[in-house]
C-alpha cells in the first residue's frame, strides 16, 4: 500500500497509547510525523521523546499529514474532525464521538440541571455536522470505540454470523472507582458522566454487534428504537462515608447509570456504568442468543493470574489499570493494548484507509451511540420514560 502519514492531536494519555498501539500493529506502510496540542511543553516533548515533528499549528499539521488521531477532549473533537476533513485528512476521533458541552456562554452552566431535550438536539447537530462535513471530503471518519476490536467481541462476531444467530439480550457494563483524568466531573469538558465515560464502550458495542446480526441475516443493520436510563450521583449523597478509596470530586455529572435499550426487532440490551466499583476496571458483555450464550470478559481477563506477598515487590510492574493495590492476588494484563482492542482497532482503520474503505466501527455508529447516550439523559430527567431513538438522524 502507499505510505501513509499520521499526525496526533493531543500529547496526553490518549495520544501515548495510540501511539503505542499504532506501533504495535506493525503496519511498515504507516508513518507516524508529528503531533500538535495546544501546549507548547507537552508538544514538543511528546515528538521528542518519538522522533518526530511538534507542529504549532493544526493547520500546519494538516498539510503533512493524511490521517489524524484526535485524542483531545471530547469538548474539541467535533472542531478537530471537521478541520481535518475540511483538508481531506481521515479522521480517528477517540470516544465519545462527540457530544454536548453547554451552551456557548457557559457561565452558570451545570449540566444535571440543564434541559435534556435542548442537550440531545445540541449534541445531535454536532454529530450530524461531523457527518456532513465526511460526506463533503475526500477522507472518512474512524471511530475509535476499542470494545469492538476486543479479540473475545470479534471471537462473539464470528459466533453471530456463522451460527446466524439472533441476539436476544445483551447485558454490559464498564465501571471502576473513578477516572484519572482532571477534567472528568465537569459537564462542560465530558459532555456527561458514567453514561457517556463509561457508558460508551458497552453501548457501541451492542449497537455494533445488533449491526452485525442484521446485516449478515436481513442485510441492513439492526438499530436502537428506544431507551429508557436512570442516572444517581452516590458519591454525593448526604449520607455517604467517604473512605478515600473512590474519586468523589464531580462537580455536576453522575457517578452512576442504567440504561435499557430497545431494537428495531424487539430485542433488547441493559447497560451498566458506574464510578463506584472497586478492585479495577470491571469490563464485560454477556450475549444470550437463540442458540449460543457467550460472556466476553474484557477486563480483568484470568489468561494470567500471579500472587505478591508484598506491596513494594511491585513497584515497578504494571498490573492492570485502575488495580487499587499489587498486594495478594491479582490478574496482570499480559498486554493490556492488545487485549482490549487497541491494536486490532488501528489496524483496521489502516488497512480500510489504505484501500480507501470505511471501516467497521464508522461515523454512523458513533451517531447512533451519541443518539442513545443523550435519549438516555432525557429519559432520566423524566425519571426513567422511555424515549425514542429511531427518527433521530440519518
Amino acid at each position: 500500500m502507499e505510505e501513509i502519514r499520521v499526525g496526533f492531536v493531543g500529547a496526553g494519555f490518549a495520544a501515548t497509547f495510540h501511539y503505542e498501539s499504532l506501533v504495535e500493529a506493525g503496519l511498515s506502510y504507516v508513518k507516524p510525523v508529528g503531533v500538535y496540542s495546544k501546549r507548547s511543553e507537552s508538544r514538543e516533548k511528546f515528538a521528542s521523546d518519538r522522533n518526530m515533528k511538534a507542529f504549532d499549528t493544526l493547520e500546519a499539521l494538516f498539510s503533512e499529514v493524511d490521517s489524524v488521531h484526535v485524542c483531545v477532549p471530547p469538548a474539541l473533537h467535533e472542531s478537530v474532525v471537521v478541520k481535518a476533513l475540511e483538508k481531506n485528512v481521515n479522521a480517528i476521533v477517540e470516544k465519545p464521538f462527540t457530544g454536548f458541552f453547554g451552551p456557548s456562554d457557559v457561565s452558570g452552566f451545570r449540566g444535571n440541571a440543564f434541559p435534556k431535550e435542548e442537550m440531545r438536539r445540541g449534541a445531535l447537530e454536532s454529530a450530524e455536522r461531523m457527518l456532513e462535513a465526511e460526506r463533503n471530503s475526500e477522507a472518512n471518519i474512524y471511530y475509535a470505540e476499542n470494545w469492538v476490536f476486543a479479540p473475545v467481541i470479534q471471537k462473539e462476531v464470528e459466533i453471530i454470523r456463522k451460527t446466524k444467530a439472533q441476539v436476544l439480550w445483551i447485558m454490559a457494563e464498564e465501571s471502576h472507582s473513578g477516572s484519572h483524568s482532571p477534567t472528568y466531573g465537569k459537564w462542560r469538558y465530558s459532555g456527561g458522566g458514567s453514561i457517556m465515560g463509561k457508558g460508551t464502550h458497552p453501548l457501541t458495542t451492542v449497537l455494533y454487534l445488533k449491526r452485525v446480526e442484521g446485516i449478515e441475516r436481513e442485510g441492513k443493520p439492526i438499530r436502537p428504537v428506544s431507551v429508557t436510563a436512570r442516572t444517581h450521583e452516590i458519591t454525593r449523597l448526604p449520607g455517604y462515608m467517604d473512605m478515600g478509596f473512590l474519586r468523589t470530586n464531580y462537580d455536576d455529572v453522575e457517578d452512576f447509570g442504567l440504561l435499557h435499550v430497545t431494537f428495531e426487532d424487539g430485542t433488547i440490551a441493559d447497560i451498566f456504568c458506574s464510578e463506584i466499583v472497586l478492585g479495577g476496571v470491571h469490563n464485560w458483555l454477556e450475549v444470550f442468543a437463540n442458540n449460543h450464550r457467550t460472556r466476553c470478559n474484557i477486563n480483568p481477563i484470568d489468561a494470567l493470574e500471579t500472587y505478591n506477598p508484598k506491596e513494594e515487590q511491585f513497584e515497578d510492574v504494571y498490573v492492570v489499570e485502575k488495580i487499587g493495590t499489587k498486594q495478594g492476588w491479582s490478574k496482570p494484563a499480559p498486554d493490556e493494548n492488545w487485549m482490549n482492542g487497541y491494536v486490532q482497532e488501528l489496524k483496521n482503520f489502516y488497512i480500510s484507509m489504505g484501500r480507501r474503505e470505511k471501516s467497521l466501527c464508522d461515523s454512523e455508529l458513533g451517531f447512533d451511540t451519541v443518539a442513545v447516550i443523550y435519549s438516555a439523559y432525557l429519559s432520566a430527567e423524566r425519571r426513567g420514560a422511555e424515549v425514542e431513538t429511531i427518527n433521530l438522524g440519518s
